[in-house]
């Protein structure tokens, strides 16, 4: 469950510290979930990393602590709201991904991130 306001970690080694949330597609609706793309603004940012300080950038929702149900009648959550930066083509800018990810990114059409995580929950 993301909104507006709703502060990231990234899970990708962009060189973002923190991701807040700036705009949700109408197409979406209030609320954001997994496997989502949504507009952030970074906070904080490493000297040598791919982003910079205040840059809008394109996110996309690998990790809510919200619980999601999925068709099986299964439950996944995780520890954190976090997110991958990504570019328009929907390919992430960093090089690594960090930590574990939902399979609902990997079904939407985001193989390459999937392939890239370690751990696919």
């Amino acid at each position: 469950m993301i909104q507006l306001g709703t502060v990231l970690n990234p899970a990708d080694n962009a060189g973002a510290k923190k991701i807040k949330v700036i705009g949700i597609s109408p197409r979406v609706g209030k609320i954001a979930s997994l496997a989502h793309v949504i507009r952030g603004i970074v906070n904080g940012a490493d000297p040598n990393g791919i982003v910079t300080d205040s840059e809008k950038v394109r996110v996309l929702i690998v990790r809510t602590k919200k619980e999601v149900r999925r068709t099986d009648g299964s439950y996944v959550r995780f520890d954190d709201n976090a997110g991958v930066v990504i570019d328009k083509l929907g390919l992430p800018r960093g090089t690594r991904i960090l930590g574990p990810i939902a399979r609902e990114v990997k079904e939407r059409g985001y193989t390459k991130i999937a392939s890239l995580s370690r751990e696919v929950v």
